[in-house]
């Protein structure tokens, strides 16, 4: 089988939309040789290039055209590509919990790997590397409510941005986020508003 046939064989399994990276076919090749065979297919298009090195195969929007895939699934395939942990950024996962209504210029995650910015087609995706205690929790609802957290700062948080919060994290989402590893400021926050809801 060659290459490209291959290749194929193992796209028909991924479902349309979702993207994906070139590394995973390098069972069927070098390289270059996968390089060249997802390049065909984006030439015949079998395939849409989404960035470097990610691919997705097309989704048809009678209005649109193609319908590009989510660009915090474009992120996660990156990051996931390169071997790295992302977390949402602050300001981000701050709009997210409804502390501020300002919607970030462009989609931002802290990383594991390096600071840059990726092209996604006529949208910008960036990456800024952190510390390893912002990545904590990565992808989940705790590792989004200490992103945001963290972001308001020692100036900036309050009672009512922790309860905003802490009110949207089940109890053991909350012990967790309490047990990580957290600037003391923030750490005397949440244990003030478990010693709240303790007594409530």
């Amino acid at each position: 089988m060659t290459t490209t046939s291959a290749i194929q064989r193992q796209i028909k399994a991924i479902p349309i939309g979702k993207p994906f990276a070139n590394k995973l076919f390098l069972k069927h090749g070098s390289r270059a040789s996968v390089d060249q065979a997802l390049s065909r297919l984006v030439k015949s298009e079998k395939l849409e290039r989404i960035t470097n090195g990610v691919y997705v195969r097309p989704k048809i929007n009678r209005y649109v055209g193609v319908a590009m895939p989510a660009l915090s699934e474009v992120a996660e395939v990156i990051a996931k590509s390169n071997g790295e942990t992302i977390q949402v950024h602050g300001a981000e996962a701050a709009r997210q919990f409804n502390l501020t209504t300002q919607v970030p210029a462009k989609l931002v995650f802290y990383t594991s790997g390096s600071t840059r910015e990726v092209t996604v087609g006529k949208l910008k995706l960036g990456f800024i590397r952190a510390a390893r205690r912002k990545l904590q929790f990565s992808g989940t609802r705790i590792g989004l409510a200490l992103s945001a957290l963290w972001f308001l700062g020692k100036e900036g948080i309050n009672d009512s941005a922790v309860k905003t919060v802490c009110s949207k994290l089940e109890v053991n989402e909350l012990n967790q986020l309490r047990n990580a590893e957290l600037p003391a400021w923030l750490a005397e926050h949440l244990n003030q508003y478990h010693g709240k809801e303790q007594h409530g």
